[in-house]
């Protein structure tokens, strides 16, 4: 019996293949648990349609994060903090406070996205990684200046 899987099945394939199995295997388990069709043309074409609009769908959100980046990349964040000798902050720039000033930019990003191997613990210029997609990551310059400079 040939049938297309709807979802990754171990040992057997990952959704959209096309697959051969046992019939019982296929009627008694991959059908009715919904985890596989039967390989018709009209299940085939729809296969194909559904394709189609998630690589449409896809190649839009990341062309969305691609313009995100490059408005991202063309900002310069500052940040005033309290330092001490040779720069060195008395607390951190964390990626929260990083979130924090692309929100008053007008830039939406969660935190969790701002790719700090650390928190930022001295005054100078860092670049900082934001991951918007899979397949796009913008660099955010950011200048830490203690307060006592400004």
């Amino acid at each position: 019996m040939k049938v297309i899987l709807r979802e990754h099945v171990e040992g057997l394939g990952s959704s959209g293949d096309t697959v051969n199995v046992a019939d019982g295997y296929g009627r008694n388990y991959l059908i009715p648990k919904g985890l596989a069709v039967i390989a018709t043309k009209r299940n085939e074409r729809a296969l194909a349609h559904q394709k189609q609009l998630i690589a449409h769908r896809l190649a839009k959100t990341r062309s969305d994060a691609q313009a995100l980046a490059e408005r991202i990349g063309s900002l310069s964040c500052t940040i005033l903090k309290k330092a001490g000798e040779g720069g060195k902050l008395f607390g951190a720039v964390t990626a929260q406070e990083i979130a924090d000033w692309l929100a008053e930019a007008g830039v939406e990003v969660d935190r969790r996205k701002i790719l700090l191997d650390e928190p930022i613990k001295e005054a100078g210029q860092h670049l900082v990684g934001i991951k918007l997609h899979r397949e796009v990551t913008a660099q955010l310059r950011v200048t830490v200046i203690s307060e006592e400079e400004h």
